[in-house]
């Protein structure tokens, strides 16, 4: 027997009321308490991970570059001996693909090879160097084979293409010390008695001049501090890129210029 059409009706009215409200209860507790007039705050990106410094980015220096460098101790073959520290400085920047891989101010260490004193009859003053450590100025440091090629020491030294200083000549010197003993001596001899005693007084002005040569060493071969040189690489040089972030491009020391030496 059926129902009747309104009692029906009631109780589809009826179950629909219960799912709205079902409905309405699980949205509320989806939702925050109280109001919600302000816009939820902002998701911050994280922090994008630091890059990392390659570790295996190499630089290489070419063989044959030249660096500038200026000498920070004096060398003369007065005291100078095998085996004795050279220290310099850079005066100029090296760069590799418009990056300072070298910065002014890096420090150079490097020993003398060998050393002679000038004769006292024939010879110059003459020693030799190697450069064989280089410290950039964060301490990065590196074995180094290099050797100067030219030199600026305010006299006659002159540089050969091994590295070696070698001494001004002091003939004119000698020649000028037995003249003017010999004139001496004449001189002397003839306030003594005529000719015959000026020629004696120049016979002996003579020998005591040239014994005063043969006595004598020649000029010792100099750099002194402040002297200014080229050195060359004599094989390229590896860098380790991670090692070059330069924070600060490094400061030259004062420059102390050597002093003027007599010609």
């Amino acid at each position: 027997m059926r129902e009747p059409s309104a009692l029906a009706f009631y109780r589809s009215t009826l179950t629909i009321a219960v799912l709205l409200v079902a409905s309405a209860t699980c949205l509320a507790t989806q939702q925050p308490e109280g109001p919600q007039s302000d816009a939820p705050p902002p998701v911050a990106p994280k922090p994008a991970a630091p890059a990392q410094a390659r570790s295996k980015d190499k630089v290489t220096v070419p063989a044959g570059t030249r660096v500038g460098v200026v000498l920070q101790n004096g060398i003369s073959t007065r005291s100078a001996k095998a085996g004795d520290s050279v220290y310099l400085q850079t005066s100029f920047p090296i760069t590799v693909g418009n990056r300072i891989v070298i910065p002014v101010g890096s420090y150079l260490r490097g020993e003398l090879l060998d050393s002679k004193r000038p004769g006292r009859v024939k010879g110059r003053g003459e020693f030799r160097m190697k450069l064989n450590t280089l410290i950039l100025p964060n301490g990065y440091t590196v074995d180094l084979n290099a050797e100067p090629r030219s030199a600026d020491s305010g006299g006659k030294e002159t540089m050969d293409e091994e590295g070696k200083v070698t001494g001004g000549s002091d003939k004119g010197k000698d020649v000028g010390t037995v003249v003017e003993t010999t004139a001496t001596g004449a001189g002397i001899g003839a306030l003594a008695g005529r000719a015959k005693g000026a020629g004696i007084g120049a016979g002996i002005g003579a020998a005591a001049g040239l014994a005063a040569v043969l006595l004598t060493r020649g000029p010792d071969a100099e750099l002194p501090r402040g002297s200014t040189m080229d050195v060359v690489l004599e094989r390229e040089l590896t860098l380790d890129g991670s090692q070059i972030q330069f924070a600060n491009l490094g400061q030259l020391q004062p420059v102390y210029q050597p002093p003027v030496r007599p010609q």
